[in-house]
């Protein structure tokens, strides 16, 4: 149980870390898709980390290469709603 919550706060602080180094009016909000951000980002480290070999099986992602992958996923959030593929959801 001890680990969920560990992956939610980590995950918490790479998507607010991702959000300030990636200022737009498309970010998506709030603490649960902040939250979400930062989680996604961390899988998508780790899937590109053991892939390319950085990582082993067992091995995840650190919080470095978390907040790199929100980054890499606030990014493409910002480039589907800036297409119209997507709405924003924080718009009004």
């Amino acid at each position: 149980m001890s680990g969920i919550i560990w992956v939610i706060i980590v995950g918490f602080i790479a998507g607010i870390i991702a959000r300030l180094l990636s200022p737009g009016p498309n970010n998506p909000s709030g603490f649960i898709l902040t939250t979400v951000l930062g989680i996604a980002g961390a899988f998508l480290a780790t899937f590109i980390g053991q892939a390319i070999g950085h990582y082993g099986p067992d091995q995840g992602a650190g919080f470095i290469t978390a907040t790199i992958g929100a980054l890499v996923v606030l990014f493409i959030w910002n480039r589907l709603v800036a297409r119209g593929v997507m709405s924003d959801p924080g718009a009004r």
